[in-house]
Formats: C-alpha cells, sequence, structure tokens
C-alpha cells in the first residue's frame, strides 16, 4: 500500500451470524478512513452490501478484479452438518469450488485471503487440539471445510484459515445458532403442558460470541496491513466447556425458567459429531490478538434484547 491509500478489505458473507459481526467491528475501522470495506451478500442483501453469489464463478471473479482488495475475508459457507451429510454436493461447491475460486483471483491479485473454518476438522478424541495436529473429520461438514483448507492453503501460502468452534452472538432468528436455537424448547418447558425440554448432555462445547470473533479478525487484518501477516493455519476459541444442556440450563436461568425443566440426553444423531473438538489459541494470544466475553454475561445480553422470549 502506498501513504495515504485505504485499506480495502472485501468480506464477504456480510449477511450471516459471523459476517454481521465482522462488518459492525470494521466499520469502526472504516471511521477512521483508512480502510474500506466492501460487504456481499447473497439473499439478505441491503444498502451497506453488494449481491454476490458464490455459486456463480464468473460474478464472484469479476467482483474481486474490479474491487482489487487487499484482503479478502470470506464468512460464507454452509455451515449445517445435517444439510452437508445429506447434500454434500452442495457443501463442496460452498466450502470448496467457491473458495478454489477465491484463492485464484486473490492469487493473482496479490491479496491476503482469511478463511473461515471449524473445529469439526477433527474427530473430538483426544482434546486440545494444535493447528498442526493432524484432522480427521467425522462427517460431511468437516470433510468439505478441511478440504477447503487445504484447497485455499496449496493456492496461496500466504493466505490463513481461522478455525472456530460453536458460535453465537446477535440473532435474526433462533436457528442462527445451535445456542440460541435451544431457547424456545426452554421457553416451551416452562408451560406444564408441555414435556421437558432434552438436551446432549454427552458433547463438550465450546461457545464463542461472534463479537468476539470480530475483533480476532479485526486484529489479524490489522497484523497484515502492517506488514506482518499471519500465514497458515490459526485458530480461537471460547474457553468454557459446555454441553448443550449445560448451555440450555443457564439460558433456563437468565430467561428465570425452572432449569429443572430440562432433561439431559445422549443423542443418537445420524449426522456423526466430534466429542470434545477444544482448540487452542495459543498462536493469536502470542501475538496479543483476542477477546473473551463470558458466556453468562453474553448470552445475557443477547436475550435482553428480546423482551418477548416467553412467548416463542
Amino acid at each position: 500500500m502506498k501513504a495515504g491509500e485505504r485499506f480495502t478489505v472485501a468480506l464477504i458473507g456480510a449477511s450471516g451470524l459471523l459476517g454481521r459481526a465482522v462488518a459492525a467491528e470494521l466499520a469502526r475501522a472504516e471511521s477512521a478512513q483508512t480502510w474500506r470495506v466492501v460487504r456481499t451478500a447473497r439473499n439478505r442483501v441491503d444498502a451497506q452490501s453488494a449481491k454476490l453469489d458464490l455459486l456463480d464463478h464468473e460474478a464472484v471473479r469479476g467482483f474481486l478484479r474490479e474491487l482489487a482488495p487487499d484482503a479478502i475475508v470470506v464468512a460464507a459457507a454452509e455451515r449445517r452438518p445435517d444439510i452437508c451429510e445429506n447434500d454434500p454436493s452442495l457443501a463442496r461447491a460452498l466450502n470448496v469450488d467457491a473458495l478454489r475460486v477465491i484463492a485464484e483471483e486473490a492469487r493473482t491479485l496479490g491479496a491476503w485471503v482469511l478463511s473461515i473454518s471449524t473445529d469439526y476438522v477433527f474427530d473430538g478424541a483426544s482434546p486440545p487440539y494444535y493447528p498442526d495436529d493432524a484432522p480427521a473429520p467425522l462427517n460431511a461438514y468437516g470433510r468439505s471445510k478441511l478440504e477447503g483448507e487445504r484447497t485455499l492453503l496449496a493456492a496461496d501460502p500466504a493466505s490463513c484459515v481461522l478455525r472456530l468452534p460453536l458460535l453465537y452472538g446477535p440473532f435474526t432468528d433462533w436457528n442462527e445458532s445451535a445456542v440460541t436455537s435451544l431457547t424456545p424448547a426452554i421457553v416451551a418447558s416452562a408451560n406444564s403442558a408441555n414435556p421437558r425440554a432434552s438436551m446432549d448432555a454427552w458433547a463438550t462445547r465450546y461457545p464463542t460470541f461472534t463479537p468476539d470473533v470480530a475483533v480476532v479478525i479485526r486484529g489479524m487484518l490489522e497484523h497484515h496491513a502492517r506488514g506482518a501477516t499471519i500465514s497458515g493455519i490459526a485458530q480461537w476459541s471460547g474457553d468454557e466447556p459446555m454441553t448443550k444442556f449445560d448451555i440450555a440450563r443457564r439460558i433456563a436461568r437468565v430467561l428465570k425458567v425452572d432449569a429443572k425443566l430440562v432433561a439431559q440426553i445422549t443423542p443418537t444423531d445420524s449426522t456423526p459429531r466430534p466429542r470434545d473438538c477444544h482448540l487452542d489459541s495459543g498462536r493469536l494470544e502470542a501475538l496479543g490478538i483476542g477477546r473473551r466475553t463470558p458466556f453468562d454475561q453474553a448470552i445475557a445480553g443477547l436475550l435482553s434484547n428480546y423482551p418477548d422470549v416467553s412467548s416463542q
């Protein structure tokens, strides 16, 4: 970058759960007039974003060539494990093929790519997991994300993959996150006419707040803008282990619902899921990058924004 030029970031998938948080965080960098952030969305397009379908490869190429960004953050993906298991071709199209197109264009343009991946690239048998540990995904979602990682890094070793665990944050509907999706059943259980809410007490998760991840991503972009590019594999995770049963009981306390109405079960999902994929965040922590909001504080803040929660 030349003196006086703005650092241009393409945020792909700005309308999703994580994308919105990243867009909000990067808006603060834009306000300093030193950054330019161009947001894209596929369906929920607004005045602040451009419509872009990642399945339209020519449109993706045209968008990137016209913008010529310094950095590209890829927050768009097919992230629903059951959908991926039932339609692996769709998972591959979004999580691998689209990323290949972005990576190829980025290499030509000299742009740094930061792509979001998942803890599901591991089998959950031997946590914690470090960036250089051997992946062993159990399901189609994890396999597609692992292939996407390898595709990106093969195209340009200077690019970066950021692995993340279970995300939650400001939402537009309950089902945007596997954390907030538990809420309707918890509320329903408060009605004596409804059975107890049954929640998975087998798999350990590490819920991670999207505004915290947005701070991490901004920190990584700032490193790149200063010429200290972070490449290869990086990881970030919340540090509070809990099952869905634990999460549900915490949500119940926030909603003043009797936690005894939440029952624990061992799941029988058709899609295999890992038991504990705790990601080590040491690489980013050593660089002074990161923020963690306590889960109880974050979930209370989220649910306080929805005063009609008891009617859901």
